[in-house]
């Protein structure tokens, strides 16, 4: 997997994303404390309203932020999303009221929904290789979980030397050494359409090819299922931990970290497994896997109560597994399912629909956790992982072919499709995207 570094490009913006995510991390731990000095007990108000603003933000902005920076060197698009959220993060130390947070996390998330669209869809106009876009994915799938356990960890040896507010100085040290790895990484220009379009249509272009794809639209399901299931390991395992088991918070950190540990081990595993199996049969069977794992436990409780210590542990591994195993693979679904012009908007769409998934079932996590207990929320949210991967089933075609043998005999000469295979005339193969003229699936002409 790691022979993939060996691109220069690539390991550059690699290297951005750990250096990136690491302050990040540290930025998650201190503002947690930066609450609690302002707020006191009511700091987990603070904090819940804090990740709705970063919800709202990824969901209404994304797409916004992809329009409005399409006709922007991407590079620029980064460095100065970065240099943004560098700023912002200068100026929390400094705050001294509680909306003043709220703002500054609002312009903070803002600068991140352009950012990580934008990122992700770079990485395969660097790759052209399907291997090695896939071990990328992994590699990022990786850091993300790296980032859960290692920030923390990094922030606590911090916090024995230095005041919660120097943590936020780490942060800008991060994007600040992203903004520098991505100035210096070579990223090819993105061929634009001859005719610019009108900003109405760039605002709407990533949703509407989406949508339009019965294996987004499969995506987009499963999506739901593993936000469904994630969303009640990140707001009720500190519920179940210190209440259900009186555990302390190590043993919080210990639950969490098996699910990542579970994230990771995936991670390592796809790039092997996607050359023998589909990314359908890997994404549906794990979605499906993931709602009986939660509905099971749910059943468990129903029945007997918690499990032993080691079996919450496990079952939060299981449940780490399946989850990377449903979201490491939608770049690759993502990246055969447009042209690279397109694949901006593509990927702000994606980010857009997976993080409305999560504003729909954090809330019903934690209010349902509350009002009717965790049982019922983990029954309730295994219900709708499991609906995901019936409608995943049903949207998605089992015979999702990448290379169809089609004819154009209507199209110009200078479309792209023929003048793309010129010697072979109207009939031609290739990998199939959606493009202006065609959108019927999986065949047309």
């Amino acid at each position: 997997m790691l022979k993939v570094l060996a691109h220069p490009a690539y390991a550059r913006l690699f290297a951005a994303q750990v250096i990136a995510l690491t302050g990040t991390g540290l930025l998650t731990v201190g503002l947690g404390l930066l609450a609690y000095d302002l707020a006191g007990d009511q700091a987990g108000v603070v904090l819940g309203t804090v990740f709705t603003i970063k919800m709202l933000a990824y969901v209404g902005l994304a797409p916004v932020a992809s329009a409005l920076a399409e006709r922007w060197p991407r590079k620029h698009v980064l460095i100065g999303a970065d240099i943004i959220r560098a700023l912002v993060a200068l100026t929390l130390p400094f705050i001294d009221a509680v909306w003043q947070i709220y703002g500054l996390i609002f312009v903070l998330q803002a600068a991140s929904a352009t950012f990580t669209p934008a990122f992700q869809a770079t990485i395969p106009d660097i790759l052209d290789d399907e291997r090695d876009y896939t071990k990328a994915l992994s590699l990022s799938r990786l850091a993300y979980d790296l980032e859960n356990l290692l920030s923390p960890a990094l922030a606590g040896v911090l916090l024995a030397f230095i005041s919660y507010h120097w943590l936020f100085g780490g942060t800008v040290l991060g994007f600040i050494g992203s903004a520098l790895l991505v100035l210096a990484a070579s990223i090819p220009a993105v061929e634009r359409a001859s005719k610019a379009r009108p900003f109405r249509e760039r605002l709407t272009r990533g949703i509407h090819i989406y949508i339009a794809t019965p294996r987004l639209r499969g995506l987009l399901a499963l999506n739901l299922s593993a936000a469904a299931a994630g969303a009640f390991v990140l707001v009720n395992t500190v519920v179940v931990v210190r209440g259900g088991y009186g555990a302390g918070d190590a043993q919080v950190a210990y639950a969490l970290a098996a699910f990542g540990g579970g994230s990771m081990l995936a991670a390592l595993a796809l790039p092997r497994l996607l050359d023998t199996l589909s990314d359908r049969s890997i994404m549906v069977g794990a979605g499906f896997l993931l709602s009986a794992v939660t509905l099971l436990h749910a059943g468990y409780q129903f029945s007997t109560g918690l499990p032993a210590w080691s079996g919450l542990l496990a079952v939060w591994g299981v449940s780490g597994v399946l989850y990377a195993s449903i979201l490491t693979p939608s770049g690759r679904l993502l990246r055969n399912s447009a042209h690279a012009e397109d694949r901006p908007a593509l990927f702000a769409a994606q980010f857009t629909l997976s993080h409305l998934c999560w504003l729909l079932a954090y809330p019903v996590a934690g209010l349902a956790g509350s009002a009717l207990g965790l049982p019922e929320a983990m029954a309730i949210l295994g219900a709708i992982a499991l609906a995901g991967a019936l409608v995943a089933v049903a949207v998605w075609p089992a015979d999702d072919a990448l290379v169809v043998e089609h004819e154009h005999a209507d199209l110009p000469a200078d479309h792209p499709h023929l003048r793309d295979h010129p010697a072979r005339g109207a009939r031609h193969r290739h990998v199939f995207v959606i493009d202006d003229e065609h959108r019927v699936w999986p065949t047309h002409g």
